[in-house]
């Protein structure tokens, strides 16, 4: 039997004996370990027994640990008392790169060739060495003097003072070094001032090889501090293939077929809603159909509902190749004083703040009188507005990269667990409006009309702040746009090839 989890991730099948060498050990990291090993869900027990094989310690003092370590922590998510792994998610790929499973896929930062030796002492100084000592600036307790005398022994001739002063100003925007300078250099100075108004600089004098000394030294100096510090042009290389994999992996996610899934009720269905995410259409199955909704789901390629995992389970629906979107609460409760008073955070508060739909599911009392009576049109109805709601959560969460919890006082963004962090948002459109300095077409407040989402849409202008980063959306009177009530986005001139308008989450 494959194992889908490291084909996913392009890692060879490892051995737990192995990964007890990572420095980044733990029992959570040896469980992460023992799903990639067994390429399918385990339940804790299992995992005991496995770290009692591989020497970690005793069956019972492993599965205690583990349930003390929080296992069901993402990438690991359990259903009941099995825990499985999502190889889609960014953190399973860091944590393989953690462990040593994967090799870094960036290039070492210091890269540097190694420079040649210094010059003697005796030999003059060259512009290179000039620009290497003073990269970052020429420091304040140089003399004037002492920075022409290194810039006339770099170019072994007599300079006009205009000549050195621009030598040193396209190194340096700040040096004591001006034209006057020379009016307060003493007699029996390294420096002489001719008759044509030229500096001639007497190799002879003492004073030039104590400059050289310096700038010498600043350059080993600066040379001992390169071996640390990044090589810029690897950092701005790494930088751009990191957008390029992002941009390309944000291209296959768009193009990926989604489905939202509905289910009532939740532990035995008897009713099923399939919402096909880019075509922004609703199937209803009922009793006998819903067998009809499991195969049409191997159509597509990312599944997402509330509680996914325990669906598709209920369902009797074995683990395929989907990447599954969770879309139930990214926590389960919030403080909200010192004496320890919390707020269940619930799926229906979630679609409330974000939304704005007061009534974004149906009272479960109702729906079994529906089914209890066989008034299968009233339960559709209702089931399909439930359903509705999802998509417009999911789709709020796809455009912000988060969701919108609003209770009382609170007013806060939770990271929305179904966006990939390579997917682009309403963050990336303003960025892309504002480089190419366009606009912005925005819905804002309620939910969109399904029939016609953009029906109430209005164009809006980027802003930048003082630091000139694109951060506020203004309309056509100038006034701030609340970017949590935006539901929709896109660039004026429509979805572009490269960046659907589903992958920025635009069809609400």
């Amino acid at each position: 039997m494959p194992n889908t989890y490291c084909a996913a991730l392009g890692i060879p099948v490892p051995k737990l004996e192995d990964a007890l060498a990572s420095p980044d050990v733990n029992y959570y990291s040896l469980l992460l370990v023992t799903l990639l090993e067994r390429g399918g869900p385990l339940t804790l027990e299992q995992a005991a027994r496995r770290f009692e094989q591989a020497g970690v310690a005793s069956a019972p003092e492993a599965l205690a640990s583990l349930k003390r370590c929080k296992p069901a922590r993402a990438p690991i998510y359990r259903d009941g008392d099995w825990y499985s792994l999502d190889p889609h998610d960014h953190e399973a790929d860091l944590w393989a790169f953690r462990l040593g499973l994967r090799p870094p896929r960036a290039l070492p930062l210091v890269t540097r060739p190694h420079p040649g030796p210094l010059r003697a002492p005796d030999e003059s100084l060259i512009p290179e060495e000039f620009d290497e000592a003073f990269r970052e600036g020429i420091p304040g307790a140089w003399s004037a003097q002492r920075i022409a005398v290194a810039v006339l022994d770099a170019h072994d001739a007599a300079l006009h003072p205009d000549q050195v002063l621009a030598f040193v100003r396209r190194r340096s925007q700040w040096s004591p070094l001006r034209v006057e300078s020379a009016e307060h250099w003493r007699n029996g100075a390294p420096i002489r001032v001719r008759e044509d108004g030229r500096w001639e600089l007497d190799r002879s004098h003492p004073g030039v090889r104590s400059a050289r000394a310096a700038v010498r030294e600043r350059v080993a100096l600066a040379r001992r501090w390169a071996a640390m510090r990044p090589d810029p042009a690897v950092v701005e290389a790494n930088r751009y293939r990191i957008e390029r994999e992002r941009e390309v992996h944000a291209r296959e996610l768009a193009r990926m077929r989604r489905v939202l899934v509905h289910a009532f009720p939740a532990a035995r269905p008897e009713a099923v809603v399939l919402v096909d995410v880019s075509a922004r259409s609703i199937t209803t199955f009922i009793g006998q159909e819903i067998a009809l909704a499991v195969r049409r789901l191997s159509a597509y390629e990312i599944v997402g509902a509330v509680n996914v995992r325990a669906l598709l389970r209920v369902l009797n629906i074995a683990p395929g190749p989907w990447r599954l979107a969770e879309l139930g609460p990214p926590q389960k409760t919030r403080q909200l004083n010192r004496r320890g008073r919390a707020l269940p955070i619930t799926t229906f508060l979630l679609v409330q703040g974000s939304c704005g739909i007061s009534r974004p599911f149906g009272e479960p009392r109702i729906l079994r009188d529906y089914l209890r009576r066989g008034e299968s049109a009233k339960l559709r109805r209702r089931l399909e507005a439930d359903a509705k709601s999802l998509y417009a959560l999911y789709q709020y969460g796809r455009l912000h990269g988060a969701v919108r919890l609003g209770w009382g006082f609170l007013d806060e963004m939770l990271p929305a667990p179904w966006v990939h962090r390579d997917e682009p948002t309403l963050h990336d459109i303003m960025k892309q409006a504002y480089a190419r300095g366009c606009g912005v077409d925005v819905v804002v407040g309620g939910p969109p009309a399904w029939a016609d989402p953009w029906s109430r849409v209005q164009p809006a202008r980027v802003v930048a702040d003082s630091w000139g980063y694109p951060s506020t959306l203004v309309d056509d009177y100038g006034n701030e746009i609340q970017r949590q009530e935006i539901q929709l986005a896109r660039l004026p001139e429509g979805p572009l090839e490269e960046n659907s308008e589903a992958a920025f989450g635009g069809q609400i």
